[in-house]
């Protein structure tokens, strides 16, 4: 079964070809970056009329790729959401249309799943169960997952994400847009001894998050000081060094929680070095066996949807050629869902 993955729902333009049988074929991604880079965040309408000019050309470049050998699509997988209900609307109607004209299935696929399962894609890929960690610009989610397909959400960000808290961040302290690499980079020359920034609701049970009011402090901190460059370097460090340790003691208490010794970190926000290096040495010291996928798979991409299809695909019977429950392959109706909990990607909202 070959499959085009289709991602569209924020500002990276992604698409992909993966076999069931060879794995993934090719991918391709646009990005955003520079369009949203002068507002320091994404301008939903300037997101979703950015896909509509790429996704059609991007997608015709991977069909007509060599590597693809000019072969059948068997099956379209398109990101439903959660997302900007703009920019989902662009690869869903794309995505159903393309499915239509072709006669073959179509799938729309929980955007978390897509990260929660693409260390899939690599060549040692966890095996079951497993506990993770999904950091992104609009999610910071821990997850148990007793099987593939088989979620239960054990914490979440009650107000920002991590991302979205290193975007403000980043913006507040003058450095570019996306801030995650704008703050690894400041961070990178600064003095870990100056400031020391809380760890939010790690002095009290449970396993959800808060970086609002990090993100308070760390404006707080700015507005005492000069902002030359030594201070913001500081400052940013204060504050990576402050999320990579409120994630590490999150992780650390889910993982006696469930006693699970595999942690998979997906989402735009895992491939930070500062969380990576703090993780590994947590896992080093607790045999915990830790997995990413590789980095231009940590972001929103085409393949992490395309495996994402296969999987759901498989599970509702294409496979083995009987009807496929929920691909809607003969009729272009189509939903996008902005807001949809992990845990109910078998029946979305709406």
């Amino acid at each position: 079964m070959r499959i085009l993955g289709i991602e569209t729902s924020c500002d990276d333009t992604g698409a992909a070809i993966y076999d069931s049988h060879q794995g993934l074929i090719v991918h391709r991604l646009a990005s955003q970056v520079d369009l949203h880079q002068p507002y320091g965040g994404v301008v939903p309408e300037l997101a979703a009329r950015d896909h509509i000019r790429v996704l059609l050309p991007l997608i015709d470049s991977l069909i007509k790729d060599p590597v693809n050998d000019a072969k059948k699509l068997d099956a379209v997988a398109y990101t439903a959401g959660p997302g900007l209900v703009g920019a989902l609307l662009v690869g869903a109607s794309l995505g159903k249309s393309l499915a239509q004209s072709w006669g073959v299935p179509a799938i729309g696929i929980h955007h978390m799943e897509g990260h929660l399962l693409s260390p899939m894609l690599e060549d040692s890929p966890p095996a079951f169960p497993f506990l993770a960690l999904l950091v992104s610009g609009g999610h910071t989610l821990l997850v148990d997952v007793e099987a593939a397909g088989n979620y239960k959400i054990l914490g979440q960000s009650v107000d920002d994400a991590a991302g979205e808290a290193f975007d403000k961040t980043a913006k507040l302290l003058g450095l570019d847009y996306p801030g995650g690499p704008a703050i690894a980079k400041a961070a990178a020359g600064g003095d870990a001894n100056r400031f020391t920034f809380p760890r939010p609701m790690t002095n009290r049970p449970g396993l959800d998050f808060s970086f609002s009011g990090l993100k308070t402090h760390t404006l707080t901190t700015a507005q005492k000081h000069h902002l030359d460059e030594q201070t913001i370097a500081d400052i940013a460090l204060a504050f990576e060094i402050a999320v990579a340790d409120t994630l590490k003691i999150k992780c650390s208490r889910a993982l006696s929680q469930t006693r699970r010794k595999r942690l998979v970190v997906a989402g735009g926000v895992g491939a930070n070095q500062r969380l990576r290096a703090t993780l590994q040495k947590f896992a080093d010291q607790n045999e915990v066996r830790l997995f990413y996928p590789r980095a231009e798979f940590c972001t929103d991409n085409g393949a992490m949807i395309a495996y994402a299809g296969c999987f759901r695909l498989a599970l509702a019977g294409l496979a083995t050629g009987e009807p496929a429950v929920n691909a809607h392959a003969n009729t272009c109706a189509f939903d996008v869902h902005p807001r949809w909990s992990l845990e109910d990607i078998e029946s979305p909202p709406g």
